[in-house]
């Protein structure tokens, strides 16, 4: 600053004795702002006129010539030049001449004594490092902060826009990893500050696993992100810069990646049988002929569905493995599973689990896009399982189960508190505003209401044994929570911690998944104020058809006749048609559906129908000609069948359902749209007026459970983009040689 000082006074002596000439004004350039790709990065540089150079009293008109006198906002417009210029008076030329080197001092060592105040600015704003008075200050940056921290100087890095900072790798790793408070990751050769990302990342914190580094190898794990055409777009609204060229290989330009140890390579094996929607992490449903085809679905096949890898636990955990319960007054008590064990009785539920997004493809192809895993008929499972009830244990650890007409639980208090008592005063919390948080050892985290847990007929349990084993891996070893009537979200596997609290599980799973909207609401909804997927609508699907002869080989006959590849496969693959088979000809039949329909051509049909809330299953509908006739399914009572008996105080258990007949004549009034049906669901009916084939139809089931609920007609009034809960009637378009399915 004190260079800048003599040289101030000098521009100023300089200027008195040059003749007095107003400066134009510089205009501002406009402000530069990084491209819709990455998140607005605005770099504003003002120009500003220097008073030094303006002139400090208003000159007298009468002593300036006529075109240099000076001009009011209305003056200010383009002059015609004049024909013939008149050379410049000797004294303007050499005063102008002074006032340039007057400028070019001044404005040398101006810039010089504010270019480390630009450089803290930069770094400070830029880097988005909080500025909490309390710390310590930052120390000064080093050079290769600095080189990192200002806008782009580098002669051969050309990137657009060259305004956007370049950061050092060295920077981002050491002040941006996983510990850091504002954690950063780079992809290809940009750089992402994901701080505001991880609370609503699907995955969890295990984002941060990245945090610091390139995100590339955590991708080429998780695969799904490579999938998704969602995620692109979301890491760019967090791009904030380049990675410095000198840290990019000059071949690829990308910087070197270590190899990272894959998570997912100590799962365990999967069937072969499982349709596979993922791979890492592992998401699979049960193939459609093998949904219902036992009441209980064998561990084998029974559908997979993780957000991560399968946590890897001693095979004998009993002592090791510990569940922590915590009270609201924040005591905690911990047990384990041999204690769990041992100290509680056993019991047995039988119940099936259903993801919220079954049959979510039906839903993305007759209703809109939808965003997740586009199961078919399939993310449905049925299973005994065994453990303790979670009130027994809650109630053993201190919070005190009320009578179920008083709606209170209370953590205990010693005999001699004046509060012991269940009086029923103000400070008792009701049951209605407490939750069970559950959560896992790889991160998972849901939640249910306290009531639901407590409720004596609710048979929560805290399970350990399924179908008479110890559960799989794949299905929550050692220890998981079984939530019967319930969305399989709030079933966690790998319990390690479970929190009775006055709001609902923090974790992403909870807040930002698992819900449900209108179907205007679009594509970006109001998470907050949707309430989490709980209780299980009515839904009812066709598992298996069979058509003419097939029929003679179908489930109810012996397997060693059973033709596979004429059984209707209702996955929602990539390339694999809801209603047609995998197969288009057999040995025996030319396809799934008969080349002619006629009155005396048997069909049949199985499937199943389940209900949350412990609702049993009263009718099943089921309809050969699109809706135009319906008839009755027969249900199959496999509750009282000695072979599978049924636990549980209510029916938390699928119904399965079968029915034979014969298909209806062959005509257009077969395919052609209900005249009851309205226009907006008549595309989902499946009834094209100018199919190829005129012997095509369309099969239909639909289930009403005891409280006389029943499934809707389309998709189109339950459409949410998420498509979650997708339970319209189930429809089936069989035709010869498939070629309309």
């Amino acid at each position: 600053m004190a260079s800048a000082r003599p040289a101030a006074r000098l521009a100023g002596d300089l200027l008195r004795l040059a003749p007095r000439r107003p400066t134009p004004l510089v205009p501002t350039p406009p402000t530069t702002t990084v491209s819709n790709s990455c998140r607005s990065f605005t770099i504003r540089t003002r120009f500003l006129h220097d008073r030094a150079f303006s002139v400090p009293t208003t000159p007298n008109p009468k002593k300036l010539p006529k075109h240099d006198a000076p001009r009011g906002p209305k003056d200010r417009q383009t002059r015609t030049p004049p024909r013939q210029a008149r050379a410049a008076p000797t004294s303007l030329a050499v005063g102008a001449g002074v006032a340039v080197l007057a400028s070019y001092l001044y404005n040398r060592d101006r810039e010089h004594d504010n270019k480390s105040k630009t450089k803290v600015k930069l770094n400070s704003n830029q880097t988005g490092r909080d500025k909490d008075p309390d710390k310590e200050p930052l120390p000064p940056p080093s050079p290769e902060e600095e080189s990192s921290q200002r806008p782009n100087e580098i002669t051969d890095d050309l990137r657009e826009p060259l305004s956007r900072p370049r950061y050092r790798l060295s920077e981002i790793r050491s002040q941006h990893s996983s510990t850091s408070n504002t954690p950063w990751v780079t992809y290809a050769d940009k750089v992402y500050d994901i701080t505001s990302w991880v609370g609503a990342h699907p995955g969890g914190d295990v984002i941060l696993r990245a945090a610091g580094g390139p995100i590339e190898p955590y991708w080429d794990i998780f695969t799904i992100h490579k999938t998704s055409p969602y995620v692109r777009d979301i890491l760019e609204q967090y791009c904030i810069g380049y990675i410095h060229v000198d840290d990019l290989d000059p071949v690829t330009k990308r910087p070197k990646m270590d190899k990272i140890e894959d998570p997912f390579e100590k799962d365990p094996e999967r069937d072969e049988r499982l349709v596979t929607h993922t791979a890492k992490p592992r998401n699979a449903e049960t193939p459609s002929d093998l949904v219902g085809a036992d009441f209980k679905t064998d561990e084998n096949v029974f559908y997979v569905r993780h957000h991560m890898w399968v946590p890897v636990v001693d095979d004998a955990p009993e002592e090791k493995h510990v569940l922590s319960v915590e009270l609201p007054d924040g005591e905690t008590r911990g047990y384990t599973l041999k204690e769990l064990k041992e100290r509680f009785r056993r019991h047995k539920v039988t119940a099936t689990l259903q993801c919220s997004g079954n049959r979510r493809n039906d839903m993305t192809r007759h209703a809109g896009k939808t965003n997740g895993l586009q199961w078919g008929v399939g993310a449905i499972s049925n299973a005994e399982w065994e453990g303790v009830l979670l009130r027994d244990v809650l109630k053993d650890a201190g919070l005190k189960v009320a009578d179920p007409s008083t709606a209170t639980a209370v953590p205990v208090q010693p005999s001699s508190s004046p509060s012991s008592n269940s009086d029923g005063g103000d400070d008792i919390p009701s049951q209605k505003d407490l939750h069970v948080q559950f959560s896992a050892l790889e991160a998972y985290g849901a939640s249910i209401p306290l009531s639901k847990a407590l409720d004596p007929t609710g048979d929560v349990l805290l399970a350990f044994d399924m179908n008479g084993r110890a559960l799989p891996r794949d299905h929550g070893f050692p220890l998981r929570a079984i939530v019967p009537g319930h969305v399989a979200a709030r079933s966690v596997k790998w319990l390690n911690k479970i929190v009775v609290s006055d709001e609902e599980s923090p974790s992403q799973w909870q807040r930002r998944d698992y819900k449900s909207f209108g179907p205007n609401e679009g594509a970006n909804p109001d998470w907050e104020r949707a309430r989490s997927i709980q209780e299980m609508p009515v839904t009812s699907a066709i598992t298996g058809v069979w058509v003419g002869s097939d029929c003679l080989k179908g489930k109810y006959q012996s397997d060693d006749n059973k033709q596979k590849e004429t059984t209707v496969d209702l996955a929602g693959v990539d390339g694999l048609k809801v209603g047609c088979s995998k197969t288009a000809t057999t040995t025996t039949t030319p396809s799934p559906s008969p080349i002619e329909t006629n009155p005396q051509i048997p069909i049949t049909m199985q499937g199943y129908a389940y209900s949350g809330g412990g609702r049993a299953i009263a009718r099943v509908d089921v309809s050969l000609d699109n809706g135009r006739t319906w008839d009755q399914a027969e249900l199959i009572d496999d509750c009282n069948n000695p072979a599978t008996p049924c636990y549980g105080n209510k029916t938390w258990t699928w119904k399965r359902w079968k029915y034979s007949s014969h298909l209806p004549p062959a005509s257009s009034s077969s395919i052609v749209p209900n005249p009851n049906t309205t226009t907006t669901n008549a595309s989902e009916e499946g009834s094209i007026k100018d199919d190829k084939n005129q012997n095509c139809t369309t099969l239909i089931v639909k289930a009403i459970d005891e409280a006389y609920n029943t499934q809707p007609e389309s998709h189109a009034g339950i459409y949410n983009v998420r498509g979650n809960l997708a339970t319209a009637w189930h429809r089936v378009r069989i035709c010869p040689e498939c070629v309309t399915c």
